[in-house]
């Protein structure tokens, strides 16, 4: 169900067709990175924590990790991740598939500096075996971000 609404979303930018889905599983960044045969860095994963307004979704480079004294410093908030009942409960996906595309309007969504060294990334499309392509530019357009921000470390070449 949340594959089709993500495709349903994506339709508007005509890019429906280019969502990828996969016989195994790409619910981790490992298992993305296999399923596709690329870098596990290349992997968009989105990262949700709590906010006051309930949920911000990080999206970063598969191998960035989140640096908390930076996340502090930019949203004025621990970096206290959401458990899966509550990534599915405040963005209508499974731990696995969850994706920074069609989210309800008070999920904040922000895109990380790690991502900016590709040409394109793979984020997920709302389920553990789906994904697509984008460019920076077209992930910044789909997701509605609310811009970038540079809060991971472990990533810097």
């Amino acid at each position: 169900m949340s594959l089709q609404i993500v495709k349903d979303y994506l339709r508007q930018w005509n890019k429906a067709q280019a969502v990828q889905e996969f016989t195994v599983s790409s619910a981790t960044v490992e298992l993305a990175a296999q399923a596709l045969g690329v870098s596990p860095a290349r992997i968009a994963k989105s990262i949700t924590f709590q906010s006051e307004e309930g949920c911000l979704l990080v999206v970063a480079a598969g191998d960035a990790k989140v640096d908390n004294a930076r996340f502090k410093a930019q949203f004025g908030l621990k970096a206290k991740m959401l458990t899966a009942d509550e990534v599915y409960a405040k963005t209508g996906y499974q731990v696995g598939g969850v994706c920074p595309f069609a989210l309800p309007e008070r999920v904040k969504i922000y895109l990380d500096a790690s991502l900016k060294r590709f040409p394109t990334v793979f984020p997920a499309c709302g389920s553990s075996n789906s994904c697509i392509e984008l460019t920076c530019e077209e992930l910044e357009t789909y997701s509605s971000s609310l811009g970038w921000v540079d809060v991971c470390k472990n990533w810097q070449e």
